[in-house]
């Protein structure tokens, strides 16, 4: 007599679970249960935040966290070893690990094996397939517990994970996974010519639930800048990590005639709000800024709406350290709310300067200056340039379609809803 069937599951492995920062993930992960998929949540840290988006809440999926370290958790993961090496594939993927050890000699390398020796032992019930977010810490977990259990795996690609990988570790787990999917031309270009089989990467867009976004009909006031009673409002939404500019930002909005009247808003944590702060006072605009710190998606909805300018001053760090098409971007745009943003990695994917939205080079606080002068004292080409933004991420970035693309790749593997 045979109990009862356990369907088919999805096993994702993610960074961390649930992040506010990283609403793509949980936003496609959602779009994939409302497609027919049963997934399970394989985290590698535990969540930090301390507020969650409604999106979280919605989420069927049940969540394992992994040992975030290993000597906090010695008597599960030596399980997870004795579990692992009992299959016949462990010696020969331990030997493969070493040499990635020697290659990577950091804590964070003995980790992943770590954490993949406890995946393999603590297997979901009916787990049929294994997906990473994020090429480099959670593949790397994937591919050590895929290669144990000699199961295949796949990968979606982001930006950071994608640029501040080294080669060899990104063509040997291309090589290694079924088929990876990245959200931007940029980095489909880079992983493609690293991949053995390029035809195996594939370009899919996040896109945006717009049943989230829906359409701005209000009628934006023409604010100028000439007002002091009715400031530009300008907004940003986006942790304050080096990567964002922030700094480069301060230092534009400064740089503004002083008869001209804004007011920003941040909204975002991130290690270096206190920094930023202090450099906003430095600059003699703090009383022209709000610092609102982590909020709920329904919160960013409602500031976008009420804004008149996003501007976001994104950069490649000295460790090539980037974001991709900030979903950030896209939400702002999808309410018609005309950004000025820098014209690298996937941005200009989505905007065009002068048709769309302000473009300038990162790390260019003057010519960002003269971005946002204009932006804010021309009211009619900020609404043209928002409504031209709305119709294309309506027109082309619909996450409908990006879950049609993900269901197809899964299909190839036996996977379907």
């Amino acid at each position: 007599m045979t109990g009862p069937q356990v369907p088919k599951r999805l096993v994702v492995v993610v960074k961390g679970y649930p992040r506010l920062s990283e609403t793509f993930i949980a936003q496609e992960l959602r779009g994939l249960e409302l497609a027919g998929f049963d997934l399970v949540i394989v985290s590698l840290r535990h969540p930090t935040d301390t507020k969650r988006h409604a999106v979280h809440d919605e989420m069927q999926a049940p969540v394992m966290y992994l040992p975030e370290y290993l000597y906090r958790e010695p008597l599960r993961v030596l399980r997870g070893l004795l579990a692992a090496s009992r299959h016949p594939a462990f010696r020969a993927t331990f030997r493969s690990f070493m040499g990635d050890l020697r290659r990577d000699v950091t804590p964070n390398r003995i980790r992943r094996f770590g954490q993949a020796a406890v995946l393999v032992a603590e297997w979901p019930a009916g787990g049929a397939w294994l997906h990473a977010h994020f090429i480099h810490t959670p593949a790397s977990v994937a591919d050590y517990a895929a290669r144990i259990m000699g199961r295949g795996w796949t990968v979606s690609a982001h930006a950071k994970d994608i640029w501040t990988s080294p080669d060899w570790e990104l063509s040997g787990k291309l090589a290694r996974a079924r088929w990876a999917v990245t959200c931007t031309a940029t980095g489909h270009a880079h992983l493609q010519s690293l991949a053995s089989d390029p035809a195996r990467v594939h370009l899919s867009y996040h896109g945006l639930n717009l049943d989230r976004f829906p359409p701005f009909t209000a009628t934006r006031p023409p604010r100028d800048g000439s007002d002091p009673s009715a400031p530009v409002q300008i907004i940003s939404v986006g942790r304050a990590v080096p990567k964002k500019g922030y700094d480069t930002l301060l230092h534009a909005l400064a740089g503004l005639p002083r008869d001209l009247h804004w007011h920003f808003t941040h909204m975002g944590g991130g290690p270096d709000r206190r920094a930023l702060q202090t450099l906003a006072a430095a600059l003699g605009i703090a009383g022209r800024i709000t610092w609102r710190g982590a909020v709920a998606q329904d919160d960013v909805l409602a500031a976008y709406r009420a804004a008149d300018l996003f501007a976001l001053a994104c950069r490649i760090t000295p460790d090539g350290d980037r974001d991709g098409l900030p979903n950030v971007l896209v939400e702002a745009a999808s309410q018609a709310l005309a950004c000025v943003t820098t014209n690298i990695s996937g941005i200009p994917e989505l905007f065009t300067d002068g048709d769309n939205g302000w473009l300038v080079p990162p790390d260019n606080a003057p010519a960002l200056t003269g971005a946002l002068h204009r932006a804010i004292t021309h009211p009619a080409d900020r609404i043209r340039r928002g409504d031209a933004a709305a119709a294309r991420v309506r027109a082309t970035l619909d996450f409908h379609t990006s879950i049609a693309q993900l269901t197809a790749l899964f299909a190839t593997e036996g996977i379907k809803p």
